[in-house]
C-alpha cells in the first residue's frame, strides 16, 4: 500500500444514491470536501467512487473444518479487500481475529462471536454445541465477546426426522434474545427452513441469515417487526449439489432443499417488495471462497431488486444498518473507485479500478 499525505478523488463521488459530488480529498486518512490549504505531494485518482463495500455475512478465520491459521485468515481478508469489501460483518467464527483490528491494511470487521448451535445440529468444528438450558449463558458470553452481534443456528437437519427442523424451543430463544438485547447486542440466526422463523421473529430477533424459508404468510410479520434478511444467494446456489449429495440418506431433506432453491429469487423479491430490509452477504469462509461481493449484488438484481437498491444493500444502507459511516465529512477514507457508474450496471463492482483503505491507495 502507498502512503500519501493527501489524496484527491475526482470524477463522481457517490456519497448517496442521489448525492453525487465532483471530488473529495483525503487528509490524514479522513474524508474532506474542502480542498486542503497548501497541500503537497497530492495523488489523484479518477473515476466513480463508492463507500467501501459491505459483506454482511462473511467468515474470516473459518475453513471447511473449523478455525484456520492466521496466515490463511489474512489471505481471506486480503481477498475481500481486493474485491472492494472494506467492511465485514463476521457472522460467526471460532477463530480469534482481534489482531485484524491492529492492521490498517485489512478490512474492518464487526464480529458476532462464535456460532451457537444445538448439540450435533451443525457443521462440526464451527460452533458452540449446547442444549437449550445453556442458551442464555452462551448468548451472554458471545454478546460480550463480539462487536454488538450474536449468531444462532436457528435450524438444521434433524437426522431423526430426515429434514430441517428448528433447533430451539420458543421459550429458550425468547430468553436468549432478551438477554442479548439487555447487553446491547443484536441477534441473527442461520435459517434455511420455514418452521424456525415465526418463533425467532416473534421473540425479537433482529436479522435472519439466508431466509430461504420466508413464505408469503411470514412476510408481513418480518415487515412489521423490521427484521432484516441477508439472503446469501451465492451460497443458496449450492443447494442442488448439496441435495444430490444427501439424496440417498435424507431424500426428504434433499427435496426440501431443492424447493427452497427453486423459489429463492421469488423469496427475495417478495421480501424486498414488502419493505423488508435486504443486505448483501456472501457466506464466504467454510466452503465458499472470499471475494464474492460483486456476484452477490448481481444475484440480488437477478432476483428483481432494482440495481440502485441492490447497490445500497452493500454500501449506503448496509453501512447505516451496521452503524458505520460512508463517505461523510470526517469519516475514515474507505472507498472504491470504478471506471463507470455502478448504478447503471452493478457488474462493474467486479472490477475495482482503485481501492482506498484508511486513506491509502492499495497498489
Amino acid at each position: 500500500m502507498s502512503d500519501h499525505a493527501v489524496l484527491h478523488v475526482k470524477g463522481r463521488v457517490l456519497v448517496g444514491p442521489d448525492d453525487v459530488r465532483d471530488e473529495l480529498w483525503v487528509v490524514d486518512g479522513r474524508v474532506s470536501y474542502d480542498r486542503p490549504a497548501g497541500a503537497r505531494d497530492v495523488r489523484t485518482v479518477e473515476g466513480w467512487a463508492l463507500p467501501g463495500l459491505v459483506d454482511a455475512h462473511c467468515h474470516v478465520g473459518l475453513g471447511a473444518h473449523g478455525p484456520v491459521d492466521t496466515d490463511v485468515a489474512e489471505k481471506q481478508a486480503l481477498t475481500d479487500r481486493e474485491a472492494g469489501t472494506l467492511l465485514i460483518r463476521d457472522a460467526g467464527s471460532p477463530s480469534d481475529t482481534r489482531w485484524i483490528d491492529d492492521r490498517e491494511d485489512l478490512p474492518k470487521v464487526i464480529r458476532a462471536g462464535r456460532h451457537i448451535a444445538r448439540t450435533r445440529r451443525y457443521i462440526r468444528g464451527y460452533a458452540h454445541e449446547i442444549e437449550p438450558d445453556d442458551l442464555v449463558a452462551y448468548v451472554a458470553r458471545e454478546a460480550r465477546r463480539g462487536d454488538g452481534w450474536v449468531k444462532l443456528v436457528g435450524d438444521w437437519i434433524d437426522r431423526e426426522v430426515g429434514d430441517l427442523s428448528p433447533c430451539w424451543p420458543r421459550a429458550a430463544v425468547e430468553a436468549a434474545i432478551t438477554e442479548a438485547h439487555r447487553l446491547g447486542a443484536r441477534v441473527t440466526a442461520h435459517c434455511f427452513s420455514e418452521d424456525s422463523l415465526r418463533d425467532l421473529v416473534e421473540s425479537g430477533i433482529d436479522c435472519i441469515e439466508h431466509a430461504t424459508g420466508l413464505t408469503e404468510d411470514l412476510v408481513p410479520l418480518f415487515a412489521e417487526r423490521g427484521v432484516a434478511i441477508v439472503p446469501t444467494l451465492v451460497n443458496i446456489a449450492t443447494f442442488p449439489e448439496l441435495a444430490d449429495g444427501g439424496e440417498s440418506r435424507y431424500p426428504r431433506w434433499s427435496a426440501h432443499m431443492r424447493r427452497l432453491h427453486e423459489r429463492r429469487y421469488d423469496t427475495v423479491r417478495n421480501a424486498h417488495d414488502a419493505g423488508i430490509p435486504v443486505y448483501v452477504g456472501t457466506d464466504a469462509g467454510g466452503t465458499l471462497p472470499h471475494g464474492l461481493v460483486a456476484a452477490e449484488v448481481a444475484e440480488l438484481v437477478t432476483a428483481g431488486i432494482p440495481p440502485v437498491e441492490a447497490l445500497a444493500a452493500t454500501t449506503w444502507a448496509a453501512r447505516r444498518w451496521l452503524g458505520r459511516p460512508g463517505l461523510e465529512e470526517g469519516a475514515a477514507a474507505d472507498l472504491v473507485v470504478y471506471d463507470t457508474d455502478p448504478r447503471a450496471d452493478v457488474r462493474v463492482l467486479g472490477a475495482p479500478r482503485r481501492v482506498v483503505l484508511a486513506g491509502r491507495v492499495v497498489d
